[in-house]
């Protein structure tokens, strides 16, 4: 007998295991179609961060706040529940990389995970094996190569016409780049951003916003009519008269320079000013609603942006806890379990990483509260209190005489 044939078993029966149906997933796509429906925006990853993230100004400022908040809490190391002050892990993320800090390098991965709703970081391992460098890739350069299971078996980065492919691991789906990503549900390999679910409110926003900027190029008021009345036998003007008069009219009195200039008309030729109807300058206010939509797809109470109108907490401070608890902590938290589970084995067992809670300052409230009832609590022992507000046990060494 084989003395391999059963550890070869093994592995074939490890390698096999995938989902029933995922291989049906592979090149399976569905299309709608529609008929007299507006024009949008496309969701290619560069349409959004083009006509999103670059042109509009409530897009950009959202992904911003809850970048550079995110990326602002320190990050905190743990071994058996212990912290640890010093520790490679923690110099690698101090310094993931020679161009980048760790605030820098955390807001690049927020920025593209709530732009493309997919971000990526590759490690680059030194001579001991161990991560030496991580770097955040760019969203729009990575492809997924779907594998026989259904699930990715590569992936793949593109940059001026040469591919390098990251390999996956077909048995524990190990692989030298992490992949961040939001619930999709049409997509079984990629997520969906917060800036592809405001896309309509995005693209009525700006087309506001274009619509301002042109009213204010035509001297900020609504255009009217020339209406001609001529003479009998004369019903309209000539090619040669419609010319003059046009190219008259740009020279002449459109545009902001030329505001308030008085027209001198002839030939019979009469001034008819169009004015716009309430409903027809209700813009304002559909851009406010544009706005507020933009600010609910990332979860932002619009008070902190600026925006008017239904601003449902009672002042600033409530509106930023909110924003930490419901946003912020729910999306950090994803990051640091996405950490936890590829970076921290290469260093050890019994690891954990975790953010830093009590340096956020629109929290400080509830976390003094939290120990204010903790330390009230007399039935609780000093290691239950410290584990109540996510301490570990003291050091014996620490511990009061009896």
């Amino acid at each position: 007998m084989n003395p391999f044939s059963k550890l070869g078993g093994l592995f074939a029966r490890r390698e096999q295991k995938a989902s029933a149906v995922a291989h049906l997933q592979q090149g399976s796509e569905t299309v709608w179609l529609g008929m007299g429906e507006a024009r949008w925006s496309n969701r290619t990853y560069r349409s959004l961060a083009e006509e999103g993230y670059r042109k509009n100004v409530v897009a950009h400022r959202s992904v911003k706040l809850l970048a550079e908040s995110a990326a602002s809490v320190p990050l905190l190391l743990f071994r058996d529940g212990q912290r640890l002050d010093h520790h490679p892990l923690l110099d690698l993320l101090t310094r993931p990389n020679p161009m980048q800090g760790r605030m820098t390098f955390l807001e690049s991965l927020y920025s593209f995970l709530n732009i493309a709703g997919n971000s990526y970081v590759e490690a680059v391992r030194g001579a001991d094996g161990l991560p030496s460098e991580l770097y955040v890739l760019r969203s729009d350069r990575i492809r997924l190569d779907q594998g026989r299971s259904g699930w990715p078996r590569a992936y793949v980065y593109s940059l001026g016409g040469r591919d390098h492919v990251f390999p996956v691991d077909p048995v524990d789906g190990s692989s030298p780049l992490l992949h961040l990503k939001y619930f999709h549900p049409l997509d079984d390999l990629y997520g969906l951003s917060p800036l592809e679910a405001a896309a309509m409110a995005v693209d009525v926003h700006n087309a506001a916003s274009n619509w301002n900027k042109a009213l204010f190029d035509n001297a900020a008021r609504p255009s009217g009519a020339l209406v001609f009345e001529g003479r009998e036998g004369q019903d309209s003007l000539s090619s040669d008269q419609f010319e003059r008069l046009k190219n008259e009219l740009a020279d002449s009195f459109q545009g902001a320079k030329n505001a308030g200039r008085p027209m001198v008309l002839e030939g019979g030729l009469k001034w008819q000013k169009l004015a716009f109807s309430p409903a027809d300058m209700d813009f304002i206010n559909g851009k406010h609603v544009s706005a507020r939509e933009i600010a609910l797809a990332f979860g932002i109470p619009p008070m902190l942006l600026g925006i008017p109108g239904d601003n449902t907490y009672s002042n600033f401070q409530e509106a930023n806890r909110a924003l930490w608890r419901l946003t912020l902590l729910p999306m950090m938290e994803r990051v640091v379990t996405a950490l936890n589970g590829w970076l921290c084995p290469d260093y050890g067992p019994d690891l954990r990483l975790a953010f830093d809670q009590d340096a956020i300052p629109a929290l400080s409230h509830d976390r003094q509260l939290l120990w204010e009832r903790v330390g009230a609590a007399e039935f609780l022992t000093t290691d239950e209190k410290r584990a109540a507000v996510g301490l570990g046990p003291m050091d014996k060494t620490e511990q009061p005489d009896a």
